[in-house]
């Protein structure tokens, strides 16, 4: 019945239209409206209802804020390039004073490497984070303490400055400070001995 009821409109529509040009043909709304009963055309756009912008849950929200912190955290010197982490310790500075630094970059350029090589850290900004966190955020295969003793600094083994020390895969050298190695020429050459054993110059 539904078969025939359409038929019959569409005979009904075939009539009302005049024999012209199929490019020019036009269709009254009427017709159109029998033709395309189901399709809904809205041309009010005050009346289309945007979708909801999906809202972020409460623990998407926490990772991100956890995520941020903690990649604002990580306030280094140098591009790491070779993955040696050297170590100092200053209250009132970033990294480390000017002197020290410079003297450090002689250091570095002694034994053919730059800042490029090297990452920098204050360990007084990472007081309360563990020397496994450190290392495995840096890929460090090569630590260099400058005054920082290794049991503060939070290896399982203390061990004498100057002594090279390979503690979970990594090596190891504990220094007294930057300010006593520019100072002091006897510690300068000992420091000397085990920068050239660890890197083979």
């Amino acid at each position: 019945m539904a078969k025939k009821q359409k038929n019959l409109e569409l005979t009904l529509i075939c009539n009302k239209i005049d024999f012209m040009s199929l490019n020019d043909l036009q269709l009254s709304p009427e017709i159109i409206a029998r033709l395309y009963p189901s399709s809904l055309i809205i041309t009010d756009t005050s009346e289309v209802v945007p979708s909801p912008i999906p809202k972020p849950s409460v623990a998407e929200i926490q990772k991100k804020v956890s995520e941020d912190t903690v990649s604002s955290a990580w306030k280094s010197l140098g591009n790491n390039q070779q993955k040696i982490l050297i170590v100092v310790n200053y209250a009132d500075v970033v990294h480390l004073p000017d002197e020290e630094l410079n003297f450090l970059t002689s250091m570095l350029s002694a034994c053919k490497l730059s800042l490029d090589d090297v990452a920098i850290i204050n360990h007084n900004s990472y007081k309360e984070t563990g020397y496994k966190n450190i290392l495995s955020h840096f890929q460090s295969s090569i630590v260099l303490l400058f005054g920082i003793d290794p049991l503060v600094f939070g290896l399982p083994v203390g061990f004498p400055p100057f002594q090279v020390q390979t503690v979970a895969g990594c090596k190891f050298l504990y220094s007294p400070s930057l300010e006593i190695n520019r100072s002091d020429k006897l510690i300068k050459s000992k420091l000397w001995v085990s920068l050239r054993s660890i890197f083979g110059i």
